[in-house]
């Protein structure tokens, strides 16, 4: 295929990579700061991402809703405390519209590589249509929960029956009536296993490791609040900022390793527990062996009570392979199944790039990351100057809100584009000791967390390295990312000789 010819302006063209909370927050910080030339690169046909592709059955935040939405957009209509995919999915629609964002979205654009140029300081992007674009700042807000994560069981291909995984919602099929087993008992299945088992005639849930689980204090916001909300001023910056502050304050619970910490956590999660389930070998069967805080925190006050109806039944021996007709145990029993749901997650890929993207002296992102992902502040990578990721390497939350995190990324990568703009510099390359310093640092502290307590969690590579959590409070982190420091920077202008 021949390339179209690039898509290129003479100020400073910036691309966005993804149209979801993080790319259409970067573009509205971008217009408010008087940078109009920029482009949002979408590979699907809306805005929304995780929000847009996560539609199963009780599919939702387990975030407050005042804190899971843009601190500058403050929504005082939430119909819930948390919400669900829809009403969110309609907040980021909202607010793209309101800012005018859609003129520069080009959706159905799926990046497949991107090189930096260092003798002009552009990057070259391509899609996979053919298009090139050119840019002077590459922002990839791509996200980790975008593609599915299929499990490798033998026979998956085989299964004659309905096969959904819960990315990929099929809203015209029927599960009334039917016989359902849904694979995993993470994030996703405890959302959507309650409304399943409403429908189906029979749910059968393979576990293959329990999760700790917390009560959910979910409940409806009244027209009061709401009103309140609207109408008094400073109300709900202050309802964000208490939850905020208590978010921030289970983080020791969730992130130490300490024994003392961890039993606070434990014992409210088993407490849930015995409250809500009162067969004593569901209990077992349902209770960890790991600290908690080891893999994801879930909250529910809907699935131990599911686990005890007399159509659900739980499924610990584990799964040998998928028939024609359904899923045989590893004790030689076999379940007979009309329908397949994959509730097993994404392809969290933080520690190999998204797409091929080439660095200076064509170095390639995957190779520099070989070891590891490793990013400064997790925003810039030494070596592939002017490329900014929302979400990089650990920058993931494990207590707080993850858009908490974004805006000071977005915050900190607009610096750094504001400088290239009005110091006229052709690139702004992260320093290889600065990155290393701070990598080092972070490393450490890892060895003081409960992600490397012993469990078998997405968190960690296989050689048990965490390149995806943030080893500290949120508050931490925003001091870091407060202010760009030049210092740190390699810098080059565009008047000077390459």
């Amino acid at each position: 295929m021949t390339a179209n010819p690039p898509v290129q302006t003479t100020d400073l063209p910036v691309l966005i990579l993804g149209a979801g909370f993080s790319g259409i927050d970067m573009g509205i910080k971008l217009k408010q700061a008087g940078i109009e030339n920029f482009t949002i690169l979408e590979r699907a046909d809306e805005v929304g991402g995780t929000w847009r592709d996560n539609s199963y059955p009780g599919a939702g935040c387990d975030v407050h809703s005042h804190l899971y939405s843009f601190s500058f957009e403050p929504n005082p209509d939430w119909s819930r405390a948390f919400s669900g995919w829809k009403e969110i999915l309609e907040y980021i629609k909202d607010i793209t519209d309101k800012h005018n964002l859609r003129p520069h979205i080009k959706f159905n654009k799926e990046v497949v590589r991107a090189e930096f140029d260092e003798q002009k300081g552009l990057w070259t992007v391509e899609t996979a249509d053919g298009e090139t674009y050119v840019a002077r700042a590459v922002v990839s807000a791509a996200g980790g929960l975008a593609n599915p994560a299929y499990p490798k069981i033998p026979g998956l291909d085989k299964f004659k029956g309905k096969l959904i995984h819960t990315a990929r919602w099929d809203h015209d099929y029927d599960l009334k009536g039917k016989r359902v087993g849904m694979i995993g008992s993470g994030a996703s299945a405890i959302q959507a296993g309650p409304h399943i088992a409403q429908d189906a005639e029979q749910l059968s849930v393979f576990q293959r490791t329990p999760h700790w689980i917390i009560p959910k204090p979910d409940r409806e916001i009244s027209g009061l609040e709401k009103t309140l909300f609207d109408k008094v001023p400073g109300l709900l910056k202050m309802r964000r900022w208490v939850l905020y502050w208590m978010y921030e304050a289970r983080g020791p619970v969730i992130i130490s390793d300490k024994p003392w910490l961890k039993k606070i956590g434990q014992t409210m999660a088993l407490r849930h527990m015995h409250k809500q389930l009162k067969d004593p070998e569901l209990r077992r069967a349902c209770t960890p062996d790991y600290l908690i805080g080891c893999k994801r925190i879930l909250i529910s006050n809907d699935w131990y009570p599911m686990l005890e109806r007399e159509n659900v039944s739980l499924e610990t021996d584990g799964i040998e392979r998928i028939t024609e007709n359904g899923i045989v145990l590893k004790n030689g029993e076999e379940r007979e199944l009309d329908a397949i749901i994959l509730a097993t997650g994404f392809q969290i890929s933080i520690s190999n790039a998204p797409f091929k993207i080439i660095g200076r002296n064509e170095q390639g992102l995957d190779k520099a990351w070989e070891g590891g992902a490793e990013a400064y502040k997790g925003v810039t990578v030494s070596g592939f100057p002017n490329l900014f990721f929302m979400l990089g390497p650990n920058t993931g939350p494990g207590h707080n809100s993850v858009l908490v995190y974004t805006e000071m990324q977005i915050e900190y990568a607009l610096q750094a584009i504001k400088m290239l703009r009005d110091d006229d510099l052709k690139f702004l390359d992260v320093k290889q000791d600065v990155q290393d310093e701070f990598n080092e640092e972070i490393q450490g502290r890892m060895e003081n967390t409960v992600w490397t307590s012993g469990c078998n969690s997405w968190y960690l590579s296989e050689d048990g390295k965490n390149s995806t959590l943030y080893p500290g409070l949120n508050m931490e982190y925003r001091i870091r990312t407060r202010k760009l420091k030049t210092s740190e920077y390699d810098t080059e202008r565009q008047t000077e000789s390459a």
